[in-house]
């Protein structure tokens, strides 16, 4: 059933067909990883879940050094089997600080999962608490190694994840994918002016995803706030003006 599912949504991407709002959000990452990825670029999958971006990143960089970061044990297990010689798993959930931290796995849902509990949309969520490390982005990747894109889907915990990384991205600027609305977010304190200016602080702009393919004007920090609150829109770009 899986693969009749995954099948259907690989069609439906193809044909432009957006049913549904995911599937717009999973055309469009396609088009950004195929628009701005280069044969070099170094890409950081967070939250890397099945490893359908990773494949994408490694896709299209081929030539690339790729980092995973998946804290559900037995996700990160099957990443590790997968591309244990093409890519640097870890499994870590990744924050502003380190140590270890309680964490929501959603047995029946586990794309739901993160660091903090929240409201689920799906009936009768199995929740299993379990304990995992929890680590800064800056402590893990070599100061030297210039990353160019970083994909962030972490169930509200995105802004504790880009502080953690802050050096990386004061230093290269790389385009970031992140997911971040009412929901999830708020459940982490994440108010999203403060968010907006902190990714501003940093020299980047957020973009809508079709703002972003389209060359289109970035978003306000009043329309960032709307888009949050209203889930008009929940992923977005951080970019710098020329990437």
């Amino acid at each position: 059933m899986s693969i009749i599912k995954d099948t259907l949504r690989e069609v439906l991407i193809f044909l432009h067909l957006d049913l549904t709002k995911n599937l717009k959000y999973d055309r469009l990452t396609k088009k950004i990883l195929k628009k701005y990825l280069k044969k070099e670029y170094n890409c950081i999958d967070i939250g890397c879940h099945k490893g359908e971006i990773l494949e994408l990143m490694m896709h299209f960089s081929s030539e690339g050094k790729h980092y995973a970061f998946e804290p559900i044990p037995y996700l990160c297990k099957e990443l590790k089997n997968k591309y244990k010689d093409k890519a640097n798993i870890f499994q870590c959930a990744l924050a502003d600080v380190n140590g270890e931290t309680t964490f929501q796995l959603v047995k029946n849902a586990p794309a739901y999962s993160g660091i903090k509990r929240r409201k689920y949309d799906i009936d009768n969520p199995q929740i299993e608490e379990i304990v995992v490390e929890e680590k800064r982005l800056d402590d893990v990747i070599p100061a030297d190694k210039k990353i160019h894109f970083i994909k962030i889907d972490v169930e509200g915990g995105e802004f504790g994840v880009l502080k953690g990384a802050e050096n990386i991205l004061k230093t290269n600027k790389p385009v970031v994918l992140f997911e971040c609305g009412k929901g999830a977010s708020e459940y982490y304190g994440t108010k999203p002016a403060d968010l907006y200016n902190f990714i501003k602080g940093i020299g980047l702009n957020i973009y809508t995803l079709q703002a972003f393919v389209s060359n289109k004007k970035p978003l306000t920090c009043e329309e960032f706030e709307k888009c949050f609150d209203t889930n008009a829109e929940y992923y977005f770009v951080a970019a710098a003006l020329n990437a």
